[in-house]
């Protein structure tokens, strides 16, 4: 199964669709938002480092999950989605498992997101990944006036706006890499909506029009997939409750995440997104040099192990015809056997205990992204570690931090033995070659 080509078929299908059923009302759920996913889902998937039959299931929902509002109805567009992927993945022969998959990827989508696995993760994540990006402001306006086209009528400013907080304080990512790279700007979205609605309640009730008397059904959703217009009357007293609400102060905040609860403390600003690159920027280079550095010394280890045979195998059963290559040899020699123990110690790998305990994981003294702290205990054990680490981001960042760190020690530790590999050879080198060329010049062999 080639999954290049499919994947590349799947999206000259989709784009040949849009271009062949132009709908002037989907100004929001459109092409340019389809691409918008798939490169959402590009980039959570290079960092979760999926295989090619995940990399399919992932691409594959992402690209199909939304063209149920273009070739069928908005309410149940999870579900045409979901069918014409199956049908696009049966024309490509690809096996029934993996279709099934992909249904599951574009259902876990539907509102409210219910995902089981990784990969259902990754797509729900990728589907909403703009609300946590500065993007989100035109994303947000586009949605507002996709919502007004659809149901053929006015949404308020002031209604729209508090639906999208609402959305907003509800989000909650799946995967841990959404949720520490996204987090902050949402954080700060939800601040600006709070300015722009306190602006927005401020002019309706000095104009006083009653705005909230003017809430559809459309407009609890908030852009949400799948509003239903027979559910006005539930929408219309919900909405007015939280506009009312949000009018005298009474309204309560939500606990962050959804479903993250927490002791309430002061925390200072995370880093953003500019610190999440310098973070991944650094552990590559480092893993780079790390990978050049063992080139490195595999070229002196296999130079010198030649010499070594060499010198073992051809010339020392010579000596005894030319004794006065003997000291020359010798050099030859220990420079081969040295230059290799140091090449071998820079490559030699160091491992630890491989286990934690839960009270390491509670007073945050075990690095959990560093194979040699876990590679004995359970998975359960490690996946209940990784859970309580990514519920407290400064842990997350600290433990980014110390892998960073050790990675720069052994590379420092790794280069060091290396040049001292080099400068045996290079100097043990010169050294034999100019023994050698006195014991033939000042010492020849009388016969």
């Amino acid at each position: 199964m080639q999954t290049g080509l499919i994947i590349e078929a799947a999206q000259q299908y989709v784009t040949a669709q849009y271009k062949e059923h132009p709908h002037p009302k989907l100004v929001y759920h459109n092409l340019e938002h389809t691409r918008q996913v798939v490169a959402a889902a590009e980039q959570i998937s290079a960092h979760y480092r999926l295989e090619n039959t995940d990399l399919l299931i992932v691409y594959i929902a992402a690209w199909f999950h939304d063209l149920g509002y273009l070739l069928g109805e908005a309410k149940t567009h999870e579900e045409k989605g979901a069918e014409l992927a199956v049908n696009f993945l049966n024309i490509q022969q690809v096996p029934l498992n993996i279709q099934q998959q992909v249904k599951d990827c574009i259902m876990a989508t539907k509102m409210p997101q219910d995902p089981h696995n990784l990969l259902e993760q990754i797509v729900c994540d990728a589907d909403l990944f703009n609300l946590g990006t500065k993007d989100f402001k035109n994303r947000t306006k586009l949605l507002h006036q996709e919502m007004e086209l659809t149901y053929g009528k006015e949404i308020p400013g002031a209604v729209w706006t508090e639906g999208s907080l609402r959305l907003l304080e509800e989000q909650h990512y799946h995967t841990a890499y959404c949720r520490t790279l996204l987090q902050q700007q949402i954080e700060e979205n939800i601040a600006r909506l709070k300015e722009k609605l306190e602006k927005q309640l401020e002019k309706a009730r000095k104009k006083n029009k009653g705005e909230a008397k003017q809430v559809e059904a459309v407009v609890v959703a908030a852009g949400k997939k799948g509003a239903k217009e027979d559910d006005a009357e539930a929408a219309y007293a919900t909405v007015e409750k939280l506009i009312a609400e949000r009018k005298n102060g009474d309204v309560k905040e939500p606990e962050k995440n959804n479903k993250d609860k927490k002791k309430e403390k002061e925390k200072e600003p995370k880093p953003g997104r500019g610190v999440e690159t310098m973070f991944r920027t650094t552990s590559t280079n480092h893993i780079r040099l790390s990978s050049m550095a063992d080139s490195k010394a595999h070229i002196m280890i296999s130079v010198n192990s030649i010499i070594v045979s060499v010198i073992l195998g051809v010339l020392f059963r010579r000596l005894e015809d030319y004794p006065n290559l003997i000291i020359p040899a010798v050099i030859f020699l220990l420079t081969g056997v040295v230059t290799i123990i140091f090449a071998v110690l820079a490559t030699r790998p160091n491992v630890n205990t491989g286990t934690f305990t839960r009270e390491d994981i509670d007073r945050k003294k075990t690095n959990l992204l560093f194979f040699g702290n876990f590679h004995k205990v359970s998975l359960e054990d490690y996946t209940w570690g990784m859970t309580e680490m990514m519920k407290d981001t400064d842990y997350v960042y600290a433990s980014m931090i110390q892998d960073i760190y050790h990675l720069g020690v052994v590379l420092g530790k790794k280069y060091k033995q290396l040049r001292i590999a080099y400068n045996v050879f290079m100097f043990g080198l010169v050294i034999s070659v100019l023994a050698f060329m006195i014991a033939v010049l000042f010492f020849p062999v009388k016969n």
